[in-house]
């Protein structure tokens, strides 16, 4: 009965919504991941190349079963856009704005289908993780309403599978579309890597009244707290520009090159002021499935909470354009803020050393370059 008053309000919401989109919404909006298990401090992820964590076979088995069963589950020629060979340049071509994709697209979906990925997606994302991902999903409703333009679609979110999910195999898999991207490469069936990651928000705040809804606002309230926290000394260093800059500095890129570590450092932070540090990195983290948030934070401790910069450019005032990084050895977080009246968010986190699995990627194939079938691109 629950399911049924959810796919009539989705339908509700915009006229002609595919029934199996509407579902799936309702999944990432209501259902979250109690079967996701509870992470435990990991290793970094170069101590992963040597010693594969439990935490991390686990995960890399789940996922490997929830992508067999979605592949069991579409039809033949859905299969066709659903699974990439593992080289194929496409798995690095990821973006976070509307465009052509390759993949499977929600709209595509028959009913049942999208349970599928859903389950995949619990793989991968924590509970807020996927609230969040619901949560921008929708607001393609919204953007319609506002603009009334046709590709402003919640079922041209696509799903992609590249390479073979098999036992002990190495594989990766993406789920993109407007303001949300989220990739994950398992490798040899034992390590997870989970970046490059991309949430955005547009409008981030827009209803009135009980209805009202502020999406990723936790990214820009925690982010502001600490600016504004940090006395005045230090304050004129953690601010790098009085203008923000337009969009993450990084945009969409493949790999990540932004120089040294700007702003203030974590070390020259008071006791209160680091805890603040620390739970904005954290917030950003555990948009991940627990286990795998807890092998990034274990990268970050292991390389030092001291190296880790806070940078802040434009004005420190609700409702003007503002930008923030948090950039460490391991990480980068890039916040922006700046569009459509400062109500447009863009997010990334960036592994500095695994996005796409690069690190893992070198190490297994070091590990095996005497073997056969082990001749992949990274």
């Amino acid at each position: 009965m629950g399911n049924l008053i959810v796919r009539a309000t989705l339908k509700h919401m915009l006229p002609g919504l595919r029934l199996p989109v509407a579902v799936y919404l309702c999944g990432l909006l209501i259902a979250l991941s109690p079967g996701c298990g509870r992470g435990s401090g990991g290793p970094s992820a170069s101590y992963l190349a040597s010693q594969p964590a439990p935490e991390q076979q686990q995960v890399a088995a789940e996922m490997a079963q929830a992508a067999q069963k979605l592949i069991a589950a579409v039809e033949d020629p859905q299969r066709e856009e659903l699974l990439l060979p593992w080289d194929e340049q496409e798995r690095l071509n990821w973006h976070f704005v509307p465009r052509a994709r390759k993949g499977l697209p929600l709209k595509e979906l028959k009913e049942g289908q999208d349970a599928a990925v859903h389950a995949l997606l619990k793989t991968g994302l924590s509970q807020r993780g996927n609230l969040d991902a619901g949560q921008i999903i929708e607001l393609e409703i919204v953007l319609r309403r506002i603009e009334g333009r046709e590709y402003r679609d919640p079922g041209l979110y696509f799903i992609t599978i590249f390479g073979d999910p098999g036992e002990g195999a190495t594989w990766a898999w993406r789920f993109e579309g407007h303001h949300l991207s989220v990739n994950f490469t398992v490798v040899n069936g034992q390590f997870v890597a989970g970046a490059p990651s991309f949430f955005g928000a547009n409008p981030a705040n827009h209803g009135e009244g009980r209805a009202r809804q502020r999406i990723l606002a936790a990214e820009e309230d925690l982010g502001r707290r600490l600016i504004q926290a940090l006395p005045d000394e230090q304050r004129r260093v953690a601010v790098i520009a009085e203008r923000a800059f337009g969009d993450i500095v990084t945009g969409a890129s493949h790999e990540v090159d932004i120089g040294e570590r700007r702003g203030l450092a974590y070390g020259r932070m008071s006791p209160e002021h680091q805890q603040q540090l620390r739970e904005l990195v954290e917030h950003y983290a555990r948009r991940l499935r627990p286990e795998l948030a807890e092998t990034d934070l274990a990268g970050i401790q292991q390389a030092g909470w001291d190296n880790v910069h806070f940078a802040w450019a434009g004005p420190q005032e609700s409702g003007q354009g503002h930008y923030y990084r948090l950039h460490g050895p391991t990480f980068l977080v890039e916040y922006d803020n700046t569009q459509n009246q400062a109500n447009h968010i863009h997010t990334v986190w960036r592994d500095l050393k695994n996005d796409f699995g690069r690190d893992l990627l070198r190490e297994h194939y070091r590990l095996h370059q005497d073997d056969d079938g082990h001749g992949h691109d990274d």
